[in-house]
């Protein structure tokens, strides 16, 4: 299956019956009077997160999604049915926005999660619904109000509670491999990596959702290699672990690189906690570990941790740091909550 993580719809919803103009004839009966029935409601358009999908795909085949038309009214006070409604299903993690891309309408981030996009048109009354003493045959019916329109983006961003950033060949998928049961493409090539790799990490009691995205290049944001697109996928993380390929020449600036992309990026990427990592130290001796720790300390001014997918070096440390802070931001968001569910209950 194919990763798509934003998509384009045109949403409509159902257009409102009209009401009948009807009057009852019946042989024998000398006061017949009108039995027009009212219109039933057009369809709405509603947008559902549902378990089992990871992608938007579905939506690149198929943009335009309407609701049925509500049916018209009929005689003998006979009201038509409502339309039929349109659901947008889509994957955990989806945000929808309006046309202009920046106004945030909902973000779905739990399956069972439903938000109304477009409300059907009501439905026109018929002519019963105007009698009255002083016009006992009316001859009046309304039509059904009109739909709603709609230009929407989807996009995206997988729930995640930790990201792994790099550049190109840095071993991301290597690691992830390593510590979760997920199977990326690994190979001795750059931009082995295509889409974003979700796996979880099951350490002892606990786990967490562990992210690996494409690699980065000097000028991804202005859309060089794969560009910076992939980037929102980890904009809901509680950490990032960076890993910097040891076997390189200039550590430093493989870092500094990755830094920059982050900070021009945004979207509160440059302050998100981050762990540094020196990868591949199986490939190195002791004391080229040790030189290019020293110049990756001075670049990011904390602490360098050594680590090696392959061997398992460092494998334990990083993941219980991981875990630490993971948690630390689920408690914080915890006590948010409750701290927000005591102000709606005070009253003065």
């Amino acid at each position: 299956m194919k990763f798509l993580d934003h998509a384009k719809v045109h949403i409509q919803s159902g257009k409102g019956g009209n009401g009948c103009l009807s009057f009852r004839r019946e042989k024998y009966i000398e006061f017949g009077g009108p039995d027009g029935g009212d219109g039933g409601r057009g369809g709405d358009v509603w947008i559902e997160c549902v378990e089992g999908l990871n992608t938007l795909i579905d939506y690149r085949f198929q943009q335009h999604f309407k609701a049925k038309t509500g049916m018209h009214g009929m005689g003998k006070n006979r009201t038509g049915a409502k339309g039929a409604d349109a659901v947008l299903k889509v994957p955990a993690g989806t945000q929808v926005y309006a046309e202009d891309e920046e106004t945030l309408i909902v973000d779905l981030t739990e399956p069972g999660m439903r938000k109304l996009l477009a409300t059907g048109g009501n439905g026109g009354f018929g002519n019963t619904r105007f009698k009255s003493a002083t016009n006992q045959a009316p001859r009046r019916a309304n039509p059904g109000e009109p739909s709603e329109e709609f230009t929407l983006h989807l996009q995206l961003k997988l729930i995640a509670d930790a990201g792994l950033v790099g550049l190109p060949n840095a071993g991301k998928s290597t690691f992830l491999a390593a510590v979760t049961s997920a199977k990326p493409k690994i190979a001795d090539y750059p931009f082995t990596t295509l889409t974003p790799n979700l796996g979880v990490v099951r350490y002892g009691p606990r786990e967490f959702v562990l992210a690996d995205i494409p690699g980065l290049i000097e000028g991804a944001h202005e859309g060089i290699g794969l560009g910076d697109q992939f980037l929102a996928h980890i904009e809901r993380c509680s950490v990032i672990l960076h890993l910097v390929d040891g076997t390189q020449d200039d550590v430093a600036n493989a870092y500094q690189t990755i830094r920059n992309e982050l900070n021009n990026h945004g979207e509160l990427l440059a302050e998100k906690t981050e762990i540094v990592a020196l990868n591949k130290c199986d490939s190195l001796i002791e004391e080229e570990i040790e030189e290019k720790a020293n110049e990756l300390t001075k670049a990011a001014g904390k602490e360098i941790f050594r680590l090696s997918g392959v061997s398992g070096e460092g494998r334990d440390e990083i993941l219980n740091i991981l875990l630490n802070h993971i948690e630390a931001d689920r408690q914080a968001e915890k006590q948010a909550e409750s701290a927000g569910q005591e102000d709606e209950k005070w009253q003065p």
